[in-house]
């Protein structure tokens, strides 16, 4: 099915109102969610929903929680999200960040103790709006999902990293990605009837590698839950000893430096930790000479051959700007699983989702 991105966002707001959240806070990660789905990212939007509101009635998630930062100087802060949503904490981070490189050139901003973030391109989207050249690693504390290089083990979360980097008259370039060889949204996208992963991304604890999701979620047929916890194998990280080595770097960076918590060992709360790097291209120089080069290259970049007849050279950030004007046209689109676990989501609250549809 598809529905309108409008109607999408108004259910799952109501949804989270109904489950206790403000209509301003509500209202946010209708949005956000809403907005990973118009990207293409659905792994991040609203098959996040009953996630969400398992960790909000465990109290995993809490509802309302004002950001507080912590540490303050004229270039840095340190935030304390005390494990409210990240789309309360995120933008909050994001703007501070914002602010500071402004007035200073250059701004770090560490971020803890956050609930899901959702898609970290979003915060590189909107420094990059602003015209900042942003840099983020992200750590997921108690979440232990990925292997190192070499190994069967899980030692990792899936430690997303972003960039943004603006450019004068044009879009954007928006880097975004997990460290993993794929995030864990998108195993579970494809265990609920979405697009299927690729070859050996997966591995299983006698080192075969695998694409199934029950290798991440133990056996899924007849049951919509999903736990990574009943999983026998891992995620691989992308690029064997490359994308292992800037993971580690996203569990010291965005866990242990920040202080929100590395990934393990043993039992830790969940939760993201974020630092953030925010530069203004005036600071290093004249704005008018960053331009030109920026455009020159991305020009040159762009002029490759394509490897094939059909094909062509895209810049990060094209396919998802791609996606969300078609997606905006023609609605998000939703496996019948998903759309079930909003259905579900709603009922308790008197919500009838074919309402929303349009």
């Amino acid at each position: 099915m598809q529905i309108a991105a409008a109607g999408l966002t108004a259910f799952v707001r109501d949804i989270f109102v109904g489950e206790g959240c403000t209509p301003e806070e509500a209202e946010r990660i209708g949005r956000y969610l809403v907005a990973a789905n118009l990207t293409g990212h659905d792994s991040h939007g609203v098959i996040r929903v009953p996630r969400y509101v398992g960790w909000l009635r465990e109290g995993e998630v809490v509802a309302g929680q004002a950001p507080e930062v912590v540490s303050d100087s004229p270039s840095f802060a340190l935030i304390d999200a005390h494990y409210g949503f990240g789309q309360t904490a995120g933008p909050f981070a994001t703007q501070l960040g914002i602010a500071k490189a402004r007035q200073n050139g250059v701004a770090i901003v560490a971020l803890r103790h956050a609930g899901h973030l959702g898609r970290i391109g979003e915060w590189a989207e909107q420094a990059a709006a602003a015209g900042l050249v942003s840099v983020h690693f992200v750590n997921v504390a108690g979440s232990l999902l990925v292997a190192p290089y070499g190994s069967v083990d899980r030692r990792f979360s899936t430690a997303p990293f972003a960039a943004g980097f603006p450019v004068a008259g044009a879009e954007p370039v928006i880097l975004d990605f997990a460290t993993s060889a794929v995030a864990e949204g998108k195993v579970l996208v494809a265990s609920q009837g979405g697009k299927p992963l690729p070859e050996g991304v997966l591995i299983e604890p006698d080192g075969r590698l695998s694409r199934d999701p029950a290798t991440l979620f133990g056996p899924i047929e007849g049951t919509p839950e999903r736990d990574s916890r009943k999983g026998a194998g891992a995620i691989r990280a992308f690029g064997e000893h490359k994308g292992s080595g800037l993971a580690l770097m996203c569990e010291l960076l965005a866990g242990a430096l920040t202080g929100s918590g590395t990934s393990g060992p043993g039992p830790k709360r969940f939760c993201n930790g974020m630092l953030s790097v925010y530069l203004t291209p005036e600071a290093f120089g004249s704005q008018d000479a960053v331009a030109a080069e920026t455009r020159t290259y991305l020009d040159f970049f762009k002029g490759a051959r394509a490897a094939s007849p059909d094909g062509e050279v895209l810049l990060p950030g094209e396919p998802e700007r791609r996606t969300r004007a078609q997606r905006l046209s023609e609605g998000v689109p939703l496996p019948d699983p998903v759309w079930a676990t909003l259905i579900a989501a709603g009922r308790p609250h008197g919500l009838d989702g074919e309402t929303y549809r349009g």
